[in-house]
């Protein structure tokens, strides 16, 4: 049994994994953290988890990941807005930090950045709901760095971000060439879409091949 606490647990995410985590019949929740449910990250972790998974916000998730670590927990991450080379160097568990959970974002990444070797030029629209506090997500900047990694005498993909009620997590590729276009386009259309790949991380982060690994790719076999 893997012992969970969730930071930002009172966030729309937080619920979402804690509901995940406790519906899991390998994995148990001990301990939600978050300001608005009074409770602080110390409570959480003095709780004995195995893991922490911080879906909290850009200015407190790296703070959150030293304090797990420093408390031999290891760290999934969800947060985005912030720059994962932060977490570099860091000792006493393992971090995983993930632009996107959903198995068909990872997959649209992987054939955008197929499509970028072939395609003269492309750019990247991301859709997300209005409380979102980053732009561009997480999801299009890493697409972006996939992209140009895989075509680097291409330039940068540019971003375009959209932030409007109704909408939870959407995200075009349009790539362009000579009399032609190809659109790669990823839908979540609930919360839910993320939790197969949040609890394939939880279950696979004590035993990944380095201390920090980015993106869930790399547990896709």
């Amino acid at each position: 049994m893997i012992r969970v606490a969730v930071s930002g647990a009172a966030g729309r995410m937080g619920a979402t994994v804690c509901a995940a985590v406790e519906a899991a019949p390998d994995l148990e929740l001990v301990a939600r953290a978050d300001p608005a449910l009074g409770i602080e990250l110390a409570q959480a972790l003095a709780a004995g988890p195995d893991v922490l998974v911080d879906f909290s916000l850009p200015d407190a998730a790296v703070a959150n990941v030293r304090a797990a670590l420093a408390a031999g927990v290891h760290a999934v991450v969800g947060t985005s807005g912030f720059d994962p080379s932060e977490l570099d160097g860091l000792e006493g568990a393992n971090v995983f930090v993930a632009p996107n959970f959903a198995i068909g974002a990872v997959l649209m990444m992987r054939f955008a950045a197929d499509a970028a070797r072939h395609m003269a030029r492309a750019e990247i629209i991301e859709l997300h709901h209005d409380h979102k506090v980053d732009a561009p997500s997480g999801t299009a900047a890493h697409t972006a760095r996939v992209m140009h990694e895989a075509a680097p005498d291409k330039p940068l993909p540019p971003i375009h971000s959209v932030r409007l009620p109704g909408l939870v997590a959407h995200q075009e590729v349009i790539l362009g060439d000579l009399g032609q276009t190809l659109t790669i386009r990823h839908d979540s259309l609930a919360r839910e879409s993320f939790m197969p790949g949040v609890l394939l991380a939880v279950r696979r982060v004590a035993t990944q091949p380095a201390p920090l690994v980015v993106g869930l790719e790399h547990f896709l076999d």
